[in-house]
């Protein structure tokens, strides 16, 4: 009896918390100013502060490959083909080279799928060194600075490493041609071989309209304490269990099954968007990467992401403060998930949901079409903006070279 009183306690306070902090919305305190650890710069507007040139390449680099499988444009990497869309028609875009800051190469690296819709980057790395090339021999500014002027959006799990397994991308290691080029990478891992210095790091991608057509009031009280929907096994690719998460998830569901504060299944419901606003902690565990679009979910629906993933580089993290608007649980400490949610003091839950509440902050893990102000398109430009001037050991002297065009594992040497 004494369980059961403890858990309706916890359950009616989980119910206030909700209602509570759409109170002091209403109130007027859901602008509460975000700011990261480089300043405001969620309000920063990149227009004016750069010029970037996009290459004109040949369709078989991206559209043609888009128009063969649609499908691309739904899978959590579609960045790279928004962004490419969005700078088409950005007032950042120089049609004069000669002027640019930055030169952007669309090249599609994660359009080649599976049946069921997985990104494969098999033919990534021969298809980038072809670009490359290409580049190179038509236009003179990949060689005066073999790349460290141009930048490439490498959205898939281990980056410019092309290979969706960890331990063969890292055998990989990053492409060499891109060495010096700055990527625009989906979060990693901290000292990871697949994620480069410099980079910057960006969320997946999320469909906006969909999300939107999910909203429910916002005054809805958030009654659920804790939600989860996902793989806990990977009994396909991993039959033995403990490698998929390095056990986080398994653990999650081992300690908590059965834990009334906890909502958490294998199964994905029509209802999904929904239950997310009504619970006030998503579970934002690891996978096969350290990441996945539900802490882009999360923090739309205002429900305040935990985090299980040690070392995880976060989205925009110079922007967006994520240690006040999260949660971070080391993996090994998975088994005191309950404790250590519920003994979070209420008023530290309130800040949280208030920050998550600014628009600002869900704008910019967004990619919509059309852009909007803000948005992830935007921290991006930002990101670029932030490295600008150039500096001088950017462009090479007369006869420097430092890369070498064959080098790099043997299958992407071959023509593509």
């Amino acid at each position: 009896m004494r369980w059961v009183l403890a858990i309706a306690i916890l359950a009616a306070a989980c119910f206030f918390l909700g209602a509570e902090a759409q109170k002091e919305l209403q109130q007027g305190h859901q602008t509460e100013r975000i700011s990261g650890s480089a300043g405001d710069v969620l309000e920063d507007d990149p227009v004016g502060r750069l010029k970037v040139y996009v290459y004109d390449l040949p369709s078989k680099y991206n559209k043609k490959l888009l128009k063969k499988d649609p499908r691309c444009l739904n899978h959590m990497f579609a960045a790279e083909i928004f962004m490419h869309r969005f700078l088409l028609s950005s007032a950042v875009r120089t049609f004069n080279p000669e002027e640019a800051d930055w030169f952007y190469t669309p090249v599609y690296t994660t359009c080649d799928l599976t049946p069921s819709g997985l990104p494969l980057p098999f033919k990534s790395p021969r298809m980038m060194r072809s670009a490359i090339e290409l580049i190179a021999t038509k236009w003179p500014y990949w060689n005066r600075s073999e790349g460290a002027d141009h930048f490439f959006v490498t959205p898939h799990d281990f980056g410019a490493c092309f290979h969706y397994q960890e331990e063969k991308a890292i055998g990989r290691g990053i492409l060499p041609l891109l060495q010096r080029a700055t990527l625009v990478q989906t979060f990693g891992q901290k000292n990871h071989v697949c994620l480069k210095d410099g980079s910057i790091t960006i969320p997946p991608y999320a469909p906006p309209q969909k999300m939107q057509a999910h909203l429910i009031p916002p005054d809805t009280p958030r009654s659920i304490f804790v939600y989860f929907r996902g793989l806990f096994y990977d009994t396909s690719n991993d039959p033995e269990g403990g490698y998929y998460a390095r056990g986080a998830r398994a653990s999650v569901w081992e300690n908590f099954k059965n834990n009334p504060l906890f909502d958490i299944s294998t199964d994905h419901p029509p209802t999904y968007y929904e239950d997310m606003q009504r619970a006030v902690f998503c579970l934002c565990p690891l996978g096969w990467a350290p990441w996945s679009p539900r802490l882009v979910e999360a923090v739309v629906f205002g429900c305040i992401p935990v985090i299980i993933a040690d070392d995880i580089v976060l989205p925009f993290a110079d922007a967006i403060p994520w240690e006040e608007i999260g949660v971070f649980v080391a993996e090994e400490d998975v088994p005191k998930l309950d404790s250590i949610l519920t003994s979070i003091p209420t008023d530290v839950i309130l800040r949280k949901q208030r920050l998550l509440a600014n628009p600002s902050m869900k704008q910019a893990m967004l990619f919509p079409q059309p852009a909007q102000a803000g948005d992830a398109f935007h921290q991006i430009l930002n990101g670029l903006a932030r490295k600008l001037p150039h500096g001088e050991n950017v462009f090479l002297k007369p006869g420097e070279r430092a890369l070498n065009w064959t080098a790099g594992p043997l299958g992407d040497l071959k023509p593509w």
